[in-house]
């Protein structure tokens, strides 16, 4: 008889509200239109480092691989949870099935995963680059970046599938609003009427792995780039490097400081308020800057894009005739070697 009242009381809720941002939806074509520009120019910086490294031989290095698949994976992250938080600011709350909750969960969780295991290996690749230039070609070649990126996109997929499939075990029986803009998982552990110490034990462990692992190699190795920064005989090149290394820093700050804040701590369910503003940095903010930060800014991108350009400017003007075409080809020719004959 107490089974029976236990199991009837216990409704398994199907379906979830997203609540977002009550407190500014007042405001919410302006944050609409605000988040729908960043999120364009986040994927269309990203899709252009993705294009332009597999189009350009010379930026295909160790690097520019590296940093071609955290650009894939960043777009896919923020394709998780922008276009849900675009329709909270148009529409108000939004209803998510527990089945598409769990599969936004895993997403933005896995591709999280990557992110911070590839911002290890990038920051370690530098460290390589200038620390250890003799030894770099050794060590570093596409091979190991190919297998690298594999390892970790396998690495994630395990560690994530793991902690989804124990998240959809618990029970959910009494509220169902998530106090926020995409199903994070402290928010949906929240709601359940599970004992839920083992998941949030295995979450905790999870963002020591993931966060806190990928944060000490990235500081041992910048530690040491700006080491070797301080050593460098010219004023100019110590201030060029600084100015590089500072950039990358704040980046980095922004996204492992929001991510610390909210997943390192030992019960999921705390300063859940807090965690929808800290999300938007690693969502909106940081996602803008990666593309700007890491390698729009980079000489060897620019040059590649130059070159893309002329060989578009080109073929267009071959529609005008042989000539027209030789022309540009000849004045184009003579821009890159600063001189001509008369």
């Amino acid at each position: 008889m107490e089974i029976n009242m236990k199991v009837r009381n216990e409704t398994t809720i199907q379906e979830f509200i997203l609540e977002g941002f009550p407190a500014i939806q007042y405001l919410g074509n302006i944050f609409f239109l605000m988040h729908l520009l960043a999120y364009l120019a986040s994927i269309t910086g990203n899709m252009v480092i993705i294009i332009i490294t597999w189009v350009d031989h010379r930026l295909q290095t160790p690097m520019y691989i590296l940093l071609s698949t955290f650009s894939f994976s960043e777009c896919c992250f923020i394709t998780t949870v922008i276009p849900k938080l675009l329709s909270i600011f148009l529409s108000g709350r939004q209803t998510i099935s527990f089945t598409s909750c769990l599969t936004q969960a895993f997403s933005f969780l896995f591709f999280g995963s990557i992110i911070f295991f590839l911002m290890a290996v990038m920051s370690l690749d530098r460290y390589l680059a200038i620390c250890k230039p003799l030894h770099y070609p050794a060590i570093m070649n596409l091979r190991v970046s190919f297998f690298l990126a594999f390892f970790f996109n396998a690495l994630s997929f395990i560690l994530i599938t793991g902690l989804v499939l124990k998240v959809s075990q618990l029970s959910f029986c009494g509220p169902n609003v998530i106090s926020h803009f995409f199903c994070d998982l402290g928010s949906l552990i929240h709601l359940s009427c599970s004992d839920t110490g083992s998941v949030e034990i295995y979450v905790f462990f999870l963002a020591l792995l993931v966060i806190l692992i990928s944060l000490i190699l990235t500081i041992i190795a910048y530690s040491n780039i700006v080491v070797t920064i301080v050593r460098l005989p010219s004023a100019k090149e110590r201030q060029k490097a600084f100015s590089t290394c500072s950039s990358h820093l704040i980046v980095l700050s922004l996204m492992y400081g929001s991510c610390v804040f909210i997943y390192v701590k030992p019960k999921q369910t705390n300063r859940l308020d807090s965690n929808r503003e800290a999300a938007l940095v690693n969502t909106v903010v940081t996602p803008l800057l990666n593309p700007v930060i890491y390698t729009l800014r980079n000489k060897q991108v620019h040059q590649a894009l130059r070159d893309a350009l002329s060989r578009v400017t080109l073929q267009k003007q071959s529609f005008g005739g042989p000539q027209q075409a030789l022309d540009f080809l000849e004045d184009n020719s003579c821009k890159r070697r600063k001189s001509c004959l008369p």
